[in-house]
């Protein structure tokens, strides 16, 4: 008989940040999976245990984008499956008074 291979389920947060009519998108680096590898995407990342969802996009823009946010809108919920996990994606908008980031983690970025 075979092995029944159960994937990991993680909770993870996405950010739309928005400055003028205009929306922040950022190029990801290699990674171990084609499936998230150098693709464009909003910031975002894994929400920690015992975090909030708020907590986590706080931290997630804090560390990839040195940008502090306050007051984020969660305007949906999603199932995404990957090839190796399965995820529960929070996708929030956030209005930012300035385009300036300090891209800390990513490829490249675009307003």
């Amino acid at each position: 008989m075979g092995r029944c291979r159960i994937k990991k389920h993680i909770q993870v947060v996405a950010s739309s940040l928005t400055f003028e009519d205009r929306y922040l998108a950022v190029h990801r680096g290699p990674a171990k999976l084609d499936d998230i590898s150098r693709k464009w995407e909003v910031p975002g990342g894994k929400v920690e245990k015992g975090e909030s969802r708020e907590e986590a996009i706080s931290r997630e823009l804090e560390e990839e984008l040195a940008n502090t946010i306050t007051d984020p809108k969660f305007i949906s919920t999603a199932e995404h499956s990957y090839t190796d996990f399965d995820n529960t994606r929070h996708c929030c908008v956030v209005a930012v008074k300035s385009s300036e980031v300090t891209n800390r983690e990513q490829r490249a970025q675009k307003w």
